[in-house]
């Protein structure tokens, strides 16, 4: 987040300035902080989905193994 803000504040600063190459530069700066905090939720989801089918085979696990000792005890 601290980038995207470095980002409008260097927009905003070639705006006050006429500077068209720090107007650029400062979107550039927003849209890459964007970028970068896509990939950042991208992979938090990825290791919750896998956190999520770790627990699920544990407890598919568990079950097997209480249900074997039910019918097989």
């Amino acid at each position: 987040m601290e980038e995207k803000a470095k980002g409008r504040m260097k927009e905003a600063a070639g705006v006050f300035t006429g500077d068209e190459e720090k107007k650029a530069e400062g979107r550039a700066q927003q849209r890459k902080a964007e970028a970068d905090e896509e990939a950042s939720r991208r992979a938090k989801r990825r290791q919750t989905e896998e956190e999520a089918k770790q627990a699920e085979k544990e407890r598919d696990k568990q079950r097997r193994k209480d249900k074997g000792g039910l019918l097989g005890g």
